[in-house]
Order: structure tokens, then C-alpha cells, then sequence
């Protein structure tokens, strides 16, 4: 947020008029006290949002219980009317998010694992309401601590000007603060519980996103809401969103409309994850 020039320049103009008549110098202080006040309340929020530190939003506790997840919900089948986004075969449904190029990450094995020098990738369609089964990977050799270990994220809507992200990290055995570990809304919504399973092995969100709306005026009308079941249990209950994810300050939000779903190409030094089985179903 920057401070508004003309408002101040407007404010200090009308400053003689709106004040009582006092004679010289008395008048030329209280005229300099009530500019200097005016642009206390304009640059103070300036400078608290210059001054933020990304630690400022870590929250470490309470942290959430340990709960071994149940039968796998990894390799479910896409319904008939799922829009499929990666079933092993190519990235035909994906581009750069940097110059819109084709998805430039590697695809052996009917796995999809990210290439950190190509980018984030994002789908080519647009969505708004959806249902999202995804499926990922840590490998077993990660290496790392905190949110440099196996860190990516899945944007359940992106855009030129930010996004919404569900946190993507080995949480298996490995401390961080709880707003930013596997199952949160990244730094806005820690998880329920801990369902992590170990590095090597598949593990699978379930989503339910109901996008924003905003006026006309691109004025906010309602909230984004989200859904998650990571690995089959529940993690987030129909969430709240305060905006779009951000590293340092606090979340806004930006009017936009359907957008696409990202995947994150984290710069950590640990070894990449993988994706697999990604497929969507519009909600009417």
C-alpha cells in the first residue's frame, strides 16, 4: 500500500480553512501539527507492511495430533464426467506459468516430477467450483529440514496477482511452524491433524473449492471456502479464506474470476516431488 499524494497535498490545502482563526505563529503550528498527524495515519501502515518479516505470520503451536491415516485413497478412479488433468501419459493439460510454453516438467512412469529450473505449471482451463483428487510424492532420499524438505504447493486458483495455496511438504517427523505444514492453507489455516504418511510413499488430497465473488466494482461479495481430506481424513472443515497466500504480511484479496489450478516448483535444495492421478469435477 502506497500513500495517497493527492489526498494528503488536498488535505493540507483545505487545512487554513477548516481550522479556527489564530493569529501567526500559533496558527502555522497547529496548521504543521494537524499536516504532520495526517501523514502519521498515511505512512505509518506503509512502513508496518515495509518492516513485516516472514516470521511475523509463522504460528507454531498448538500443533496438531498425529493421526495414522486408514486404507489408501491413492489410485482413485476419475469419475465419468471428471475433467482428467494428468493420468501418466503427457502434460498436454499444462503450461508454464511463466510464459504460458508447454510444462517443461519430466514425465517417466506415469509419474509427473517437478523440474525446479522450468517453473510453476498451471492447467490450461480455467475453473471456479471444483471437487480436485491429487496425488503426490516425497521421495524416499529427501534431505532438509523444516520447509526446505520436499516443499511444493498446490494453488487452487492462481492468478497474475497471487493465488490460494494448499501446502505441500514432508510433515512426516519433521518440525515447522503449523500454518505452513502438509494440509494447511498456507500460513492461514493450520491442519485438524497430522495425516502425513512417510517419504516414498503416495499420499492424496481431496478437495472441495468454492471460489470467490466479487462485484462489480471488484469489491469482495464472498469468501473463498475449501475443503480437505489428505490421505482420507479431514484437515480442513470448510475453511474461511482471508485472501491470497502470501509469504510476508497479511492475505487480500484481488478481484478475478476462473482461474487455473497451479502447481509449485519450490526452490528448497531438496530433491523434487512427483504428481500423479490429478483430476477435477466442476461444480455447478
Amino acid at each position: 500500500m502506497q500513500p495517497n499524494h493527492s489526498v494528503l497535498i488536498a488535505f493540507a490545502t483545505l487545512v487554513p480553512f477548516v481550522l479556527p482563526r489564530t493569529s501567526g505563529s500559533a496558527c502555522l503550528r497547529m496548521q504543521c501539527a494537524v499536516v504532520a498527524s495526517a501523514l502519521v495515519l498515511f505512512v505509518a501502515p506503509v512502513q508496518a507492511q515495509q518492516t513485516a518479516r516472514p516470521e511475523d505470520t509463522e504460528v507454531w503451536k498448538p500443533v496438531p495430533p498425529v493421526v495414522t491415516p486408514g486404507a489408501p485413497t491413492v489410485g482413485a478412479t476419475p469419475p465419468s464426467d471428471a475433467i482428467v488433468l494428468f493420468d501418466g501419459g503427457n502434460l498436454g493439460e499444462w503450461v508454464s506459468v511463466k510464459d504460458g510454453s508447454p510444462a517443461s516438467w519430466t514425465v517417466a512412469g506415469g509419474v509427473m516430477t517437478v523440474v525446479k529450473a522450468g517453473g510453476d505449471i498451471e492447467t490450461r482451463r480455467r475453473f471456479r467450483d471444483f471437487q480436485l483428487h491429487i496425488e503426490w510424492r516425497i521421495p524416499e532420499d529427501v534431505t532438509g529440514t523444516g520447509q526446505a524438505r520436499g516443499n511444493s504447493g498446490v494453488y487452487l486458483a492462481y492468478t497474475e496477482r497471487g493465488g490460494y495455496e494448499l501446502q505441500v511438504l514432508d510433515s512426516y517427523r519433521n518440525e515447522t511452524y503449523v500454518n505452513g505444514m502438509a494440509g494447511s492453507i498456507y500460513k492461514q489455516s493450520i491442519p485438524l491433524v497430522n495425516a502425513s504418511r512417510k517419504p516414498g510413499e503416495w499420499q492424496a488430497y481431496d478437495v472441495v473449492w468454492t471460489a470467490p465473488a466479487f462485484r462489480a466494482d471488484g469489491s469482495l461479495e464472498r469468501p473463498a471456502r475449501v475443503t480437505v481430506f489428505y490421505n482420507g481424513v479431514l484437515v480442513q472443515n470448510d475453511f474461511e479464506l482471508r485472501g491470497f497466500t502470501v509469504y510476508t504480511g497479511q492475505p487480500e484479496y484481488h478481484a478475478h474470476g476462473a482461474a487455473p489450478i497451479m502447481l509449485q516448483a519450490h526452490g528448497d535444495p531438496s530433491p523434487p516431488i512427483s504428481y500423479r492421478n490429478i483430476w477435477v469435477r466442476a461444480i455447478e
